[in-house]
């Protein structure tokens, strides 16, 4: 089975960085979209930024020129690079995957747990 793992979240003042990575283990899989998703307390959760197996990248406007989704294909892992941090970025951040196995036939969707993220003086 597919496992999501995501590691890099603390707790930073603002103005800070952190790099967030999910690293995607198991066997015989092939991953395509990948991306970054975060729920604050009380709220949904959230589109953060989305990559393309081909490093076409989105993000959500309120990270865009702050936030840098990337992938290495490689090692079937993504990154996300968040410079000048606001209070407003607390929040658990979800690592997402598209992946298919040898014996399935479309993309289904994997969650990792989540790694916290807070942002306060």
């Amino acid at each position: 089975q597919v496992q999501l793992v995501e590691s890099g979240g603390g707790s930073v003042q603002p103005g800070g960085s952190l790099r967030l990575s999910c690293a995607a283990s198991g066997t015989s899989f092939s991953i395509n979209g990948m991306g970054w998703y975060r729920q604050a307390p009380g709220k949904q959760r959230e589109l953060v930024a989305t990559i393309t197996r081909g490093g076409i990248t989105n993000y959500q406007d309120a990270v865009k020129g702050r936030f840098t989704i990337s992938r290495d294909n490689a090692k079937n892992t993504i990154y996300l690079q968040m410079n000048g941090l606001k209070p407003e970025d607390t929040a658990v951040y979800y690592c997402n995957a598209a992946i298919k196995s040898p014996i399935g036939a479309a993309w289904v969707d994997y969650w990792g747990q989540g790694t916290q993220v807070t942002v306060s003086s």
